[in-house]
This record gives C-alpha cells, sequence and structure tokens, in this order.
C-alpha cells in the first residue's frame, strides 16, 4: 500500500511541478507587394521571400523577432530544417515556465493560399506534424492544441477548397490575426469544427505583440471573452488607437 500511495503522489506532483505538455502551431504568411491584394509597404518589408526583413517576420514586431528579442517569456530552441519550399524559416520555442512549445512557420508570400489551406486543414485535425527534440516527439499541425493564423487575409482575395472530415475529437482553438477575419474566415472554421478564441472585424495590423497577448491569455486557461480583452489592451497600447476602437476590432466566437 505505501508504495501504491508513493507511485500516486509522484504522479500528482508530475502533474503539479511539470504539468500537461501543450503546443501551439503558428502559420504565418509573409506579406508581400507583388503576390497579396495589400496596400503596399516598403520594400524591404514586403518582400515576401525575404523573411528576415519581412514585415510580419524579421521585422521589429514581427514574429520571430519578437518572440526572440522582445519577450523573457520564450525561448527559442531551435531552428528548423524546412522540407517544404514553401515554408522559408521554421522555429521552435519553448515557453520559459510551462510545458508549452510553439511552432513558428514562416510561408512565402506568394504562397498565402497554401498556407491558408494548410492552417484550415490543421484546424480540421488534417496534416498533423512532428518535431524532434532532445529525445522528445512534439506533436503540431493537426495534432496541435492552439493554432493561429497571422498575415494578410487572403480569403479577400481567392476561395479555398478544402475536403473537411468530420471530427470526432475536441474543437481546435484557432487564433487569426487578418484583417475582418471573423468576416472572411466564419465559413471555413465552422466547415473545420474550431473553435475561434480571437479573430477581428476591421482592419488591423496583425503583429505579434497581439498574438503573444493573446496566447499568454490561453496558456491561463482563460475565457475567449478575457483573451479577447487582453488582446485589446496590448493592439491600444502599441497602436495608440483608443480601448473602445481596440475592443470593437477583437472578438472571440462565433
Amino acid at each position: 500500500m505505501k508504495t501504491i500511495l508513493t507511485i500516486f503522489h509522484v504522479i500528482i506532483l508530475s502533474n503539479v511541478f511539470f504539468g500537461q505538455v501543450r503546443t501551439i502551431h503558428v502559420y504565418v504568411a509573409l506579406c508581400d507587394n507583388v503576390h497579396q491584394g495589400i496596400i503596399p509597404v516598403p520594400e524591404h518589408l514586403g518582400n515576401g521571400k525575404d523573411p528576415n526583413g519581412n514585415l510580419y517576420w524579421g521585422a521589429a514586431y514581427g514574429v520571430k523577432s519578437y518572440f526572440i528579442n522582445r519577450t523573457t517569456d520564450w525561448e527559442l530552441l531551435s531552428t528548423l530544417e524546412s522540407n517544404n519550399p514553401d515554408i522559408l524559416d521554421k522555429l521552435l520555442f519553448k515557453h520559459n515556465s510551462k510545458e508549452v512549445y510553439m511552432l513558428a512557420e514562416a510561408y512565402d508570400g506568394e504562397e498565402i493560399r497554401t498556407c491558408t489551406e494548410d492552417f484550415l486543414k490543421a484546424a480540421n485535425g488534417q496534416i498533423p506534424s512532428e518535431v524532434m527534440h532532445d529525445t522528445n516527439t512534439i506533436q503540431f499541425g493537426g495534432d496541435a492544441d492552439l493554432l493561429a493564423y497571422v498575415g494578410h487575409d487572403g480569403l479577400m482575395d481567392f476561395d479555398v477548397n478544402i475536403d473537411y472530415n468530420r471530427n470526432t475529437v475536441d474543437s481546435t482553438d484557432v487564433i487569426i490575426l487578418a484583417c475582418y477575419s471573423k468576416s472572411y474566415f466564419s465559413p471555413e472554421i465552422r466547415e473545420a469544427q474550431a473553435n475561434p478564441v480571437l479573430w477581428t472585424t476591421h482592419l488591423m495590423a496583425p503583429e505579434a505583440y497581439t498574438l503573444k497577448s493573446a496566447i499568454d491569455g490561453w496558456i491561463l486557461n482563460e475565457s475567449g471573452s478575457e483573451i479577447d480583452e487582453r488582446a485589446a489592451q496590448t493592439y491600444n497600447e502599441y497602436q495608440k488607437c483608443g480601448i473602445k476602437g481596440a475592443r470593437n476590432l477583437f472578438t472571440t466566437g462565433f
């Protein structure tokens, strides 16, 4: 009996101190002046084939730069080799105090349709992928716990044609940081049977401070409305657009 109790206590302590591993997969469509229907940005920010200088990746508030240089919550574990020519950069992060791993992938801006379709398929539990780190196999893609899309709302410019599966598991949480993402992504997210934790109702700058703020709330198991408020507060802090406008910009659920 003593041995059984000891094992039981070890299991409980493991859950308390280490927690369950959770994973986040971020799909970034690099900003592209040539191949996307956007108002052009400066050339060095809008080259969709140059992740290091891109507005949504290597610039100050891009996903790569922000999570490496502007937050102490995340550690870059490795830069991974991409076997997909559409993915120009691939980074694995780990949260410094939680058992949460994040895979961020930068898609060639010309391949925004592929990026969008990969995100939507994953939201439906399709295209699972895994990453090896040390001796651990970490699940992403359709097996991730949270998916995020960052970039131009390509659904303003093109349609997607995806064969969605009927899920028998819990809905995947998704964040979509793109202009008018609720309006344009709603039909697809419903078909994917995913749970929209955060998306937008108007034009927005899909920079990484909003993503990081929303992820913070998700890690703490906050409700959609609490994450919504977090995003609004952070967006207003950086954009100086007024808290009322920021609150009107973000929403949660259908």
